[in-house]
């Protein structure tokens, strides 16, 4: 995120800002708190077992840094149990099943499986599930070397034998290891073990041993030998594949374990001249067959003799095009990497991706060059699963490299075993991993983009669900509205042919407790409505479809009582609800239907065979729309247009009768009606009685009931607030007109209300939701603007929609049902003849579909639910409205379900089916997904606009692979762009100020070749163009683009007291309800929709020698952009666009990777040298070096939080913040070393780094933690920092001050090593966090770990507070030991505090 521009504008300013943050870290340097806010999302591994119960069917994801627990519903949907970090990188993973000659451990783990990792922490680790925690626990933790990476120490991969008795591991290169599991009771897990070859060993180097195995190893299996059950005496045998050193092949190695002589020997190899091979798999339940997947086939391999290895069956992979469609919209191949050094070709390259991360001392992801990608030519077998339960004909799906699944059967005649093909069962994209589980659903998940799950049915695959991933992140933009402390991230996520925008924004977490089958189609409404007005519980459930209707009791199950409540079966119902106690109310088109349920639908119903109805026909017409309230019943036809009030009245037990009390006749169609529903503890009192701070409100006349009010929309379009009192008619009491302007001046349609509701939160306002997605807020004006002494005939005047001809009578004559009648003269000559204008404060954009609104519950100050093309939060709270996306899909209905069993209930309709969930307490992160195709790299925005920059590189199409578009953050919509030539690529790209509106300034590489050498310093052969353009909106455009203006200081905004916590799309203030006029040159316009408005226009371009991967505004006038290992310092002579002028060069020994600035200071951030601080002199011209980096690092981004700090991260996985605090610049020399403040491991790469935090603070905090401990929450948004990962993840580094610090520190310290909490690998916290830091360096405190304390009960708390710091199992505090005992409540508010605001 660019610096505001406010913090650049003075230095007095920044320097008032640091002195400040410094004193708040006690002089003690920077003290942050790290906390993971969205998990990775790329899954490396996935394994299914029963984890939780010997029912249970579970699925376990290995993200590298986490592992999620997940289960596969019926209808093929990933829902997620729990997910929990493992404080280290996880390598492979396993399930080790449970078998009943094993002697359980516990009673706990009695028929529950294993989960077998291996991981950096040098272990191997047996973890088994503790439902009363909900997380995964350590049982057993075997150490197999130091921690770490190294490519001889073992621990890379594991592999299980299908009894469950054996297990391997094995070494990047040259080693293994082989365990069996105990079968006694009362021992470990493990029995026997040994390490192959042995540290002691004899010299195995010769390569002509038959009993050597160096070399790189690719992968290994089990082979089962015997149809008897296995015993202790049964010897293993264990299949690798090998690559020897400075082999083109890969040879199959059949080693044996002798366990009574604890040697390992290898008893056959097989070798053919042919393809790669790059994987060895075992058939199931086939004692002694395996798959050798090779590139272009795939061998069954004959092990039963493991002293003669021989292939039985060979399978060409080299497919013929088929005429299956590919799906997901993905290319026919997809893109590897090209790591091939030596010469090998490239398909055996490709294979070697697996072993990618040996090369620890390369860039770990050169993301920023786009040579080495290559199409594959030969398929090879990506990503495997069997069939599981299937012992008799075991079978698998797999996917090629090509993106094509298939199926191989094998079974078995007399004449020995048969392997059968099938033809393509889906296209898509080539998966990293394929799970197949029970109930026939296949999880495939892709490494950089959303993955699936499948579902076999008819001898196809069928698409059932998605599984996201967002990964990897490449750039954000986090924007923070009008300082409303509600950042959201625009990230750019995921690569061609998948790139994808993805807007995560905070959210309300929902429980999902209830799912239907998809068997909803065509749902027209949804409502709850109660036996009596004065039940805490609904009774009924009603769905209307298309033509029927349905009514369910609401309890443990839904059960239809349609028939024994009396609703119209065959009908759409317009609108239902109780009228009064024990009466319901059905409209639908052609009738009013007015019911008395029996016993049977309702305990409290009346003792009948069958319900008691009678109905209201208005003869000839059509009801459109309608609303039932308390003893009110409002119904409205369409041409001719009428609005009809209906009453009940008794008759005689079980009969009631629907009668007219007045209808009247309407100048415009309605399109919603609200009737509120209001429940005061005091007497009903009129609106005057309502105060605001000390003060009146004058909102409704003097003596007008709430009971008697209600709110229409009209097709005018226009809001009106109506009274209904049966002596003196219908009074119009205020109207609010609907009238909005686009750029060219023209009305915009679909302004039409689709829903409306009266809010009251100590002020009476309207909320209008349109039928395009926007929410209007109308508010009555303020006894200042209205003065209650004021003559009516003074009053703005505008017309109401019912009929009210101006004539003398009190009544007019028109025309119903082909006879005169007699309708009320709605205003007559009282004294307070005209109604009050509502003054249209505020607006919001939804979406783009029509925006309904949804009481949770009857009082007028209740949250909303607002569904458009997502659903949202209105939470009416403390003077204040706060929108929240809710965590839930996007859904067509929404209605509110209280019973005893959930109080809280909430049904939405999605996907055809009924969900009922309950929103919870806590926030999470929503994303949702835009697919723009290519790889966006990066992303802006452009604050005039609207509108989200994105830089596109590897586009498919033929005449450029690169370009910069305008995308509609509203749809995702592609608007505009501006395509680089052919072969140029895309690097970097930032607004830059140009006199009084911003430019995009573009850097890009014109060279295919690496940017760099392998010495770090930038190839001299590369050239780079540099591009500015200018964003405009098009003269000639007749869009309908919409410009809402605000007045600067309106009265409207200074007076009203509602204070709107949004998101991206905030509310816009407007100055009246008509809005003013686009042509008023005191508005600021706000434009709300922009359809092919905005285009980029080039202004300026210039080639430079050297690709320009940097660019960075710097102090509101200029920019630097890098080429190679030089960056300038740039301007625009008089403001001129067109022009740019360099102004002084810098120079660095090694290639620049980024820029940032902050007021004077400048950083460059370069691939060997990391950070250096430079200085810009204006007067001469002259850039001078300040200070540089104590350490080398490969800087993947660089943020400056003010002149002295800088964090940064580095392409190993680590984040740093840096300071110059303590130096004078007046004696700062090139040789002065910053100072290295604090440091934090992640174990991933994050390629983006920003100001901003996802915290914010609802204006009901105050209520929901109490103790005015929300009063005290930090100010995050403009100290925290945000960085975004390759894996997808996203982390807020918070501030803290130093008392804060050395407490949690403390806390920190003692759950590292407790069993409750201490990193479940078994890695050493403290090592694993300060990985590529020198020794001695503060470490930022780990909020994954302290959020663990507020999981445990109270008792567990004090029992990790009470451990003693300093024993050799602990670990040492950096920090002076806290002077009193630390209390359980002092950390719980502490974590609450931080915890609550992240989450």
């Amino acid at each position: 995120m660019a610096v505001a521009e406010e913090e650049s504008s003075s230095a007095g300013g920044n320097k008032s800002r640091s002195a400040s943050a410094a004193s708040s870290g006690g002089g003690g340097g920077a003290c942050y708190l790290a906390k993971c806010v969205l998990r990775g999302s790329v899954v490396l591994q996935a394994v299914h077992g029963r984890f939780r119960s010997p029912s249970s069917n579970d699925v376990v994801f290995g993200k590298e840094t986490s592992i999620e627990l997940v289960i596969i519903d019926e209808d093929g949907t990933v829902q997620s149990i729990c997910e929990q970090p493992v404080f280290g990188t996880i390598k492979d993973l396993a399930v080790l099943p449970w078998n009943e000659r094993f002697y359980a451990r516990g009673p706990q783990m009695l028929g529950k499986d294993l989960l077998v990792v291996v991981s950096d922490s040098g272990k191997l680790s047996f973890l088994t599930f503790c439902n009363e925690m909900h997380r995964f626990f350590p049982s057993t933790q075997i150490q197999l070397s130091t921690p770490g990476n190294w490519r001889h120490q073992v621990g890379r991969m594991v592999a299980v034998d299908s009894s469950g008795c054996f297990i391997a591991t094995s070494a990047y290169e040259d080693r293994l290891a082989l365990f069996s599991v105990s079968l006694s009771a009362g021992s470990d897990i493990i029995d026997k073990r040994i390490i192959y070859p042995s540290e002691s060993g004899g010299d195995t180097s010769c390569p002509q041993c038959l009993d050597n195995i160096s070399g790189t190893i690719w992968s290994l299996c089990f082979i089962s030998k015997f149809h008897c059950e296995p015993s202790k005496e049964h010897d293993p045998i264990l299949a690798i594949l090998l690559n020897r050193r400075g082999s083109f092949q890969n040879e199959l190695l059949v080693l044996e374990w002798k366990i009574k002589e604890q040697a390992v020997h290898v008893i056959s190899q097989y070798a053919e001249a042919g393809p790669l091979a790059h994987n060895i798999v075992e058939v199931p339940h086939s004692y002694g067959f395996a798959f050798l997947f090779r590139v272009g086939d795939a061998l069954l391999m004959d092990l039963r003799d493991a002293h003669n290895p021989c292939c039985v069956y060979r399978t060409s992979l080299v497919f013929l095009p088929t005429a299956m469609e590919e799906q997901n919209y993905v290319e026919e191949s997809c893109r590897v990497n090209d790591v091939d050094e030596e010469g090998i070709f490239n398909v055996a390259a490709s294979a070697l991706l697996e072993l990618s991360d040996i090369h620890k001392d390369d860039d770990p992801m050169n993301v920023d060059g786009d040579n080495g990608i290559v199409k594959s030519t030969s398929n090879h077998v990506c990503s495997w699963s069997w069939e599981p339960g299937n012992e008799k004909n075991p079978r698998m799906i797999f996917c090629v490299d090509t993106g094509e699944f298939f199926m191989i059967e094998i079974s078995s005649d007399s004449t020995g075993l048969k392997v059968n093909l099938s033809d393509c069962l889906y296209k898509g994209l080539p998966p990293k991993a394929l799970l197949w589980v029970e109930g026939g659903f296949l999880a495939a998940l892709v490494e950089m983009g959303d993955g699936m799950v499948l579902k076999l049915e008819e001898g196809r695959l069928l698409y059932a669900s998605p599984i996201q991933n967002i990964a990897p992140i490449l750039d954000m933009s986090v924007v923070d509205y009008h300082d409303e402390k509600h950042d959201q991230m625009f990230a750019c996520c995921g690569m061609a042919p998948e790139g994808s925008l993805r807007i995560i924004r905070s959210g309300v977490s929902v429980e999902k407790l209830l799912k239907t089958a998809p068997i909803y189609q065509g749902v027209t409404g949804t409502w709850t409505a109660k036996m009596k007005s004065t039940d805490s519980n609904h009774s009924f459930l009603v769905l209307s479809f298309v033509e029927e209707t349905r009514v369910l009791s609401v309890g443990v199950s839904f059960t239809d009582v349609t028939d024994f409540v009396g609703f119209q079966p065959d009908v759409c119902t317009l609108a239902c609800g109780l009228v009064c106690d024990g009466l319901l109310v059905q409209i639908h088109q052609n009738a009013v239907r007015l019911c008395i349920p029996t016993t049977v639908a309702h305990p409290e119903g009346i003792p009948l065979l069958s319900p008691a109805c009678t109905q209201w026909v208005p003869e000839n017409l059509s009801i459109s729309v309608g609303a039932v309230g308390h003893n009110l019943i409002l119904v409205a036809t369409s041409n001719p247009c009428f609005l009809f009030i209906l009453g009940v009245r008794f008759l005689s037990a079980y009969n009631h009768e629907v009668y007219q009390m007045q209808h009247v006749g309407l100048q415009n169609e309605l399109s919603c009606i609200s009737i509120p529903h209001n429940h005061f503890e005091e007497k009903p009192s009129t609106f005057r009685s309502v105060s605001t701070a000390g003060s009146l409100v004058a909102a409704l006349s003097v003596g007008v009931d709430i009971n008697n009010t209600f709110v229409i929309g009209t097709h005018k379009p226009s809001v009106e607030v109506l009274s209904f009192v049966p002596d003196k008619g219908i009074k119009t009491l205020a109207i609010g007109t609907i009238s909005l302007t686009n750029t060219m001046g023209t009305t915009v349609s679909g302004c039409v209300p689709q829903d409306v509701k009266l809010v009251l939160v100590d002020r009476l306002y309207v909320l209008s939701g349109l039928r395009n997605g926007l929410l209007l807020r109308f508010e009555w004006p303020s006894a200042s603007t209205v003065s209650l002494s004021e003559s009516p005939s003074q009053r703005p005047h505008a017309s109401s929609c019912l009929v009210n001809p101006f004539t003398s009578s009190s009544t007019t004559c028109l025309s119903y049902n082909g006879s005169p009648m007699r309708v009320s003269n709605l205003s007559g000559k009282t004294k307070d003849s005209n109604p009050v204008l509502l003054q249209l404060i505020a607006m919001r954009r939804l979406g783009i579909t029509p925006a309904f609104l949804v009481s949770l519950n009857d009082s007028l100050d209740a949250d909303i639910i607002a569904l458009s093309d997502r659903p949202w939060l209105l939470q009416t709270a403390r003077h204040s409205l706060s929108y929240t996306s809710i965590s839930f899909q996007p859904s067509t209905h929404v209605t509110p379900v209280c019973s005893v069993e959930c109080p809280k209930g909430v049904l939405f309709v999605a996907d055809n089916s009924l969900h009922l969930v309950e929103m919870v307490q806590s926030k999470r992160l929503n994303v949702q997904k835009f697919h723009l195709g290519g790889t966006p790299r990066k992303v802006l925005f452009h604050d005039e606009s609207r509108l989200l920059l994105v830089m596109r590189t590897e586009l498919s199409n033929d005449s450029y692979s690169s370009d910069i578009c305008c995308v509609d953050p509203l749809s995702g919509s592609v608007l505009s762009s501006f395509k680089l030539d052919p072969g140029e690529s895309g690097k970097c790209m930032e607004l830059v100020k140009v006199g009084n509106e911003h430019v995009v300034v573009i850097g890009t590489s014109l060279s295919a070749g690496p940017a760099i050498m392998p010495s770090g310093e930038a190839e001299s052969s590369t050239r780079g163009r540099l591009i500015v353009l200018c964003v405009e909106l098009r003269q000639n455009s007749d869009s309908g683009s919409m410009t809402i203006c605000s007045k600067a200081g309106s009265s409207s905004q200074r007076t009203s007291p509602f204070r709107e916590v949004v998101g991206y799309t905030a509310e816009q203030l407007s100055s009246s309800s008509l809005c003013s006029s686009p042509d008023d040159n005191s508005c600021d316009g706000i434009k709300l929709e922009e359809l092919e408005a905005w285009n980029l226009r080039l202004a300026y371009s210039v080639v430079w020698p050297g690709m320009v991967l940097a660019v960075s505004p710097y102090l509101d006038r200029y920019f630097l952009a890098s080429a190679g290992n030089a960056f300038y310092v740039c301007g625009f002579p008089n403001d001129n666009s067109q022009r740019v002028r360099r102004l002084a060069v810098g120079r660095t020994r090694f290639m620049i990777m980024t820029l940032t600035a902050h007021f004077t200071r400048i950083a460059v951030g370069d691939c060997r040298d990391g950070i250096l601080f430079y200085s810009y002199h204006e007067d001469a011209r002259k850039l001078e070096q300040l200070y540089c980096d104590p350490v080398q690092r490969l800087v993947a981004d660089c943020t400056l939080m003010d002149v002295d700090t800088a964090v940064v991260s580095d392409r190993k996985g680590s984040i740093a913040v840096l300071s110059c605090s303590n130096h004078l610049e007046d004696n700062a020399s090139p040789e002065c070393n910053l100072m290295l403040s604090c440091s934090y491991y992640m174990g991933e790469i994050a390629m983006s780094i920003r100001k901003g935090s996802f915290s914010y603070k609802l204006p009901a905090d105050d209520l929901l933690r109490g103790c005015g401990v929300a009063n005290t929450t930090i100010d995050l948004s403009h100290n925290s920092i945000v960085a975004s990962t390759l894996l997808g993840s996203i982390t807020t580094f918070v501030p803290l001050s130093r008392e804060e610090y050395d407490l949690l520190e403390a806390v920190q310290a003692r759950l590292v090593v407790h069993p409750l909490t201490a990193p479940i690998l078994g890695n050493d916290h403290n090592e694993f966090r300060s990985r590529e830091s020198p020794a001695g360096v503060p470490k930022i405190l780990d909020g994954d770990m302290l959020s663990q304390f507020l999981e445990l009960t109270s008792v567990q708390q004090e029992a990790v507070l009470a451990l003693p710091l300093g024993s050799p199992n602990t670990v040492m505090m950096s920090s002076k030991s806290s002077p009193s005992p630390i209390t359980v409540n002092q950390v719980v508010r502490l974590l609450e505090r931080v915890h609550y605001a992240l989450n």
